[in-house]
C-alpha cells in the first residue's frame, strides 16, 4: 500500500514546529511526515475488514498534529508510526462504499459497549482507548494498529462504519465526518427556542455547525464571523441569518441583544456562543459576547492557552466542550446518533460544496499547504484523492 505515515521524531517534529511558524503547513516539508510503500495493517481480529480509501480530508487537528502544534495530552492516546486520515469514505472489498466513524470505541477494542447501541464515542470512562488488542488510539488516524485515511489502505471495526446510499458523492461522503462533529455540537449546545447564537469561526466545522443548529434547532438568530467571500457565501446559504466580518461578530450581537460594552466585553450577549477556532484570542472573546449565566462550548481544538478566566467566574459562564459525535437525544423524544443525523441533513444542505480541492498522495505537501492556507485561497476542505491509485481488493 502507499500511505503518508508520521513517525516519533523528535528533532524533525522541532523542524514542523519552526517551519509552521513561518507559514501554516509547512510543516509537511521537514517533519516525520512521509510517504511510504508497504504492506497494509494486520487485521487486529477476525471481525475487522480491509478498507480502500477513495477521498481523505484534511482537518485541523491533522494541520497541528503536522505542524507541531498538537497539545501534549494525547501522548497517551496514540501510538507511533501512526497514519492520520479520519474523514474518509471507502470501498469495501466487496464492493460497499462506507464512512468511517474513526473514534476506537469499547467494541473495537473487545470490550462490551457501554449500554446497547452505544456508538464508539459514547461511555464515562476512557480506559479502554488504551488497551484491548490495540496499541493506544482514540482514533483511526493516531492509532498504529489500524492505519488511516491517507493511504490506499487500512483496517476497521464494523461498528465504525455507516453505509453510503447510491445517489451521495463521494465529495459530500466524505464530510460526513465533520458534519456529525457538527451535529453534536449543536446539540450539545442546547440551544433554547428563540435563543441568539453566536458561532466564532467560519472554516468547515464552524460552517457545518450552522447547519446543524438551521435544521436541529430552533434559535432566534444565528450569528457568525467569516473572513473570506466563500465562508460568507456557504454561511448564507447553510443558514446563518446574521454574517459579518470576525471583528465585527461582538458589534453584532451587542445590537442583536441591546447590550453595553463594558471595556472589551458586553454587558449582556449571545444565549450561547460555539467557539470553532480554539485559540487563546477566541475563546476570550467568547466569553466576552456571551450574556452572564449563557454558554460557551468549544468546538475547536484548544491546545495549550493562558486564559484569565474572572470573567467566566464573574459571569457564571457554563464552559463545555464537544470532542466528537455519539448516541442524540432530541426534543421530540427520538433517539439517534450524530452520524445518522448528519446523513439526513446531507439531504438537505450541499455539504459537498465543502469540498474546495483534492491532491494525490504523492502531492502531499502542496495539499497540507492549501488546507492550511484554505480561507485565503478561496477554499474550505482539501482531501486526498485516492481513486486513481493502484488499490489492491484482496479482502
Amino acid at each position: 500500500m502507499k500511505a503518508l505515515r508520521f513517525s516519533r521524531n523528535e528533532g524533525r517534529y522541532a523542524a514542523a514546529m519552526v517551519a509552521s511558524r513561518l507559514r501554516p503547513g509547512s510543516g509537511a516539508a521537514v517533519g516525520p511526515l512521509s510517504l511510504i510503500d508497504d504492506d497494509g495493517p494486520v487485521l487486529p481480529a477476525e471481525d475487522w475488514i480491509r478498507l480502500y480509501p477513495r477521498l481523505a480530508g484534511i482537518c485541523g487537528s491533522d494541520l497541528s498534529t503536522i505542524d507541531g502544534a498538537a497539545s501534549r495530552y494525547f501522548e497517551d492516546f496514540v501510538s507511533f508510526p501512526f497514519v492520520p486520515g479520519h474523514e474518509v469514505v471507502a470501498d469495501t472489498a466487496d464492493g460497499h462504499r462506507v464512512v468511517l466513524e474513526p473514534v476506537l470505541g469499547h467494541e473495537c477494542r473487545g470490550f462490551a459497549p457501554p449500554f446497547d447501541g452505544a456508538r464508539p464515542a459514547d461511555g464515562n470512562d476512557y480506559r479502554h482507548l488504551t488497551c484491548g488488542h490495540l496499541e493506544p488510539g482514540l482514533q483511526t488516524g493516531f492509532c498504529d494498529s489500524t492505519g488511516g485515511g491517507w493511504s490506499t489502505e487500512f483496517v476497521a471495526h464494523p461498528s465504525q462504519l455507516h453505509e453510503v446510499p447510491d445517489w451521495m458523492s463521494d465529495e459530500l461522503a466524505v464530510v460526513m465526518e465533520p458534519v456529525a462533529g457538527g451535529v453534536h455540537a449543536a446539540l450539545r449546545a442546547g440551544v433554547e427556542d428563540g435563543a441568539t447564537v453566536a458561532v466564532i469561526g467560519a472554516g468547515a466545522m464552524g460552517l457545518v455547525t450552522v447547519a446543524a443548529l438551521r435544521h436541529l434547532t430552533s434559535p432566534g438568530s444565528i450569528m457568525i464571523g467569516a473572513k473570506y467571500p466563500v465562508q460568507r457565501q456557504l454561511a448564507e446559504e447553510f443558514g446563518a441569518d446574521v454574517v459579518c466580518a470576525p471583528n465585527e461578530l461582538t458589534r453584532a450581537v451587542r445590537r442583536a441583544t441591546g447590550s453595553f460594552m463594558v471595556g472589551d466585553r458586553l454587558s449582556g450577549g449571545a444565549d450561547v456562543v460555539i467557539d470553532a477556532v480554539g485559540s487563546q484570542e477566541s475563546i476570550e472573546a467568547a466569553i466576552g459576547m456571551c450574556r452572564p449565566r449563557g454558554r460557551v462550548l468549544l468546538l475547536g481544538m484548544p491546545g495549550v492557552v493562558e486564559l484569565d478566566l474572572t470573567a467566566l467566574w464573574h459571569r457564571e459562564t457554563e464552559l463545555i466542550g464537544a470532542y466528537t459525535y455519539g448516541t442524540e437525544e432530541l426534543t421530540d423524544g427520538r433517539r439517534t446518533n450524530s452520524f445518522a443525523l448528519a446523513f439526513e441533513l446531507a439531504g438537505k444542505v450541499p455539504f459537498d460544496k465543502l469540498v474546495s480541492a483534492t491532491y494525490p498522495l504523492a502531492r502531499y505537501v502542496d495539499a497540507i499547504a492549501h488546507a492550511a492556507e484554505a480561507g485565503s485561497r478561496g477554499a474550505v476542505k482539501v482531501a486526498f484523492d485516492m481513486r486513481n491509485e493502484k488499490r489492491r481488493f484482496d479482502g
